[in-house]
């Protein structure tokens, strides 16, 4: 059997795991009967309720985001040529912080308005790092930098409104820190949408990121517009970011991570299998994340961002002093 689609099904069926501790395990725990039951019977019973309401809308958030987040990586890191670029690391994250919190403001109410407004953040940032970028050399220092800079401004942005609406904005220290306490379906179901609809985007158009992956030059040459699948890409990477960020909130590293981790599983892997096997990985390590954030610290909960940050710190120090010893 091919070894992609062996890799892809083990992926596939440690998401189905993932997801089955996450909805087992709580200040609850659930048997995998009592979850059938609870998920599948009409009786309204109190572990229906827990599913229902509290773990089934989490692991629904913490599936989407980790999927989306971690192909929003595969799309930067190719399109900008440079492997250590992420939605978290170059301000794609931050500047749709900003603009969802703009919409928890100016729009309260309006469920759009929030993946609407990260969507548009984030594609802001993404552009506005890459002409930095491009301006002052192109280099892949400078784009980090670039994007560090970004981050901190449009972070500081945040942290002015979070001073003048301190009354709307009550619960923006766990919207910072990433994570999903809270979560209801009616936001996830336009976020939700919107990554769908992006990761079927990105597969079908993976022959072209394939393309623009060896480079602007030889791209040209073999005939694919690359200044428009250039913004078509980056406007799906901002769509993916952003709309997990509208209810996942500043999750880091997960765009880094997962990408390098499926190369490193499937070495010379085409992006279309990239991109799956990433959005496979990224669901499940999100969702056993989250569980590991509900239940290590039992009865007290901590914030999945926090989780995600000591895992994807060493992991970033490590991918740097692996490419100094490489080049």
């Amino acid at each position: 059997m091919n070894r992609n689609i062996v890799v892809i099904t083990i992926c596939a069926i440690s998401v189905i795991i993932a997801a089955m501790i996450a909805l087992g395990f709580g200040a609850v725990k659930l048997s995998i009967p009592e979850i059938m039951n609870g998920l599948f019977s009409g009786e309204n019973s109190s572990s229906q309720r827990i599913l229902l309401y509290v773990r089934l809308p989490r692991l629904i958030a913490s599936i989407f985001a980790g999927a989306g987040l971690a192909v929003s990586g595969v799309i930067i890191q190719t399109v900008l040529s440079n492997p250590l670029a992420s939605p978290g690391i170059i301000g794609v994250n931050a500047g749709a912080g900003l603009f969802a919190v703009i919409a928890m403001i100016f729009f309260p109410g309006i469920i759009w308005s929030i993946p609407a407004a990260a969507f548009i953040g984030a594609l802001f940032s993404v552009f506005l790092v890459y002409g930095i970028a491009r301006k002052a050399g192109a280099s892949r220092m400078t784009l980090i930098l670039s994007g560090v800079a970004i981050s901190s401004l449009m972070t500081a942005g945040i942290n002015t409104l979070a001073n003048f609406y301190p009354d709307i904005l009550r619960n923006l220290r766990d919207f910072q820190t990433g994570g999903f306490a809270g979560v209801q379906m009616n936001l996830l179901f336009p976020a939700g949408a919107i990554i769908g609809l992006s990761l079927i985007l990105t597969l079908l158009f993976s022959g072209e990121l394939e393309i623009l992956g060896l480079g602007e030059e030889t791209a040209q040459s073999l005939g694919l517009n690359v200044r428009f699948y250039r913004f078509i890409f980056l406007t799906l990477s901002a769509a993916l970011a952003g709309a997990a960020v509208s209810f996942a909130g500043l999750l880091g590293f997960i765009g880094l991570m997962m990408p390098h981790i499926a190369r490193l599983i499937l070495p010379g892997a085409g992006k279309r299998v990239l991109v799956t096997l990433s959005a496979l990985m990224g669901a499940a390590f999100l969702t056993l994340c989250d569980t590991a954030a509900r239940v290590l610290f039992s009865p007290h909960e901590i914030p999945v961002g926090i989780i995600t940050a000591f895992l994807g710190a060493p992991f970033f120090l490590w991918l740097l002093f692996r490419r100094k010893t490489h080049d």
